[in-house]
């Protein structure tokens, strides 16, 4: 199939946080998606509305709209991500508008993409909210089900447990990451020919010691934990000042 109007909407995930751009801002697994659409449908444009620190309900409430304003005839949504690494995150509830999120785009005529969760087994500190996650990714699973849409099971992608793939925050995906994500989006799309996410296979990491691990989670935390803990503390998100990098359709350069 062919599509000709993509438009993504989400947090940090689908805003691209972790790949850079050649010439400033963020890449991501969208815009690698889009320029391999754009390559076998060379009249697509392509918006990506998403915006770091989001949650499910601002995501839904800001965005969508607007998405379907520009009359898509694919929409990928992902979150609920920062919903569930707050205290007492509702997942019934997410699923919910989640849910109804996915229904809006379908009836609008529009093909919907989701994501699953990535597992965070091998996260010292986030592999707290993995039942959360699990149940979370059930709901979208039969969202996806319900109501025809496709999803990519990040949870099922054992290469992303690489800390290669991740960016020093060890909140969001490196360029290999990124890169790695579009191709299993693409795949789960039907797009031949886009590369295989398995591969290149990696090496083993070296085993560091239980003190180097230690080390090495205790500067995390205080560089990158801490201050996303002292931002919720205040009421303030890492996406406050940070605008839509493509708020409109446009070609693919």
């Amino acid at each position: 199939m062919l599509w000709t109007r993509y438009v993504a909407i989400g947090d940090s995930f689908s805003e691209g946080v972790g790949d850079p751009a050649p010439g400033g801002g963020c890449r991501g697994w969208a815009d690698r998606v889009a320029e391999e659409l754009a390559a076998r449908s060379p009249g697509l444009r392509y918006a990506n509305l998403a915006i770091r620190g989001r949650l499910l309900g601002q995501i839904i409430d800001g965005q969508l709209p607007a998405a379907l304003a520009l009359e898509p005839d694919l929409v990928s949504v992902s979150g609920g991500g920062n919903d569930l690494l707050r205290p007492g995150a509702d997942i019934d509830a997410l699923a919910e508008r989640m849910d109804a999120a996915v229904a809006r785009i379908r009836a609008a005529g529009a093909g919907a993409l989701l994501f699953t969760g990535v597992d965070p087994v091998g996260s010292p500190v986030i592999r707290r909210v993995r039942g959360r996650v699990a149940c979370y990714n059930e709901h979208l699973r039969a969202i996806a089900s319900r109501h025809g849409a496709f999803i990519v099971d990040q949870w099922a992608m054992h290469v992303l447990r690489d800390w290669r793939l991740w960016d020093v925050d060890r909140l969001h995906m490196s360029p290999e990451g990124h890169r790695r994500v579009a191709q299993a989006a693409l795949e789960t799309l039907g797009v031949p020919d886009a590369g295989d996410w398995r591969v290149p296979e990696l090496a083993p990491l070296p085993e560091l010691s239980r003190g180097a691990q230690r080390l090495a989670t205790y500067r995390w935390a205080r560089g990158y934990l801490a201050p996303w803990v002292g931002r919720r503390l205040r009421g303030e998100s890492s996406g406050d000042l940070i605008t839509a990098k493509r708020p409109e359709l446009a070609p693919v350069e």
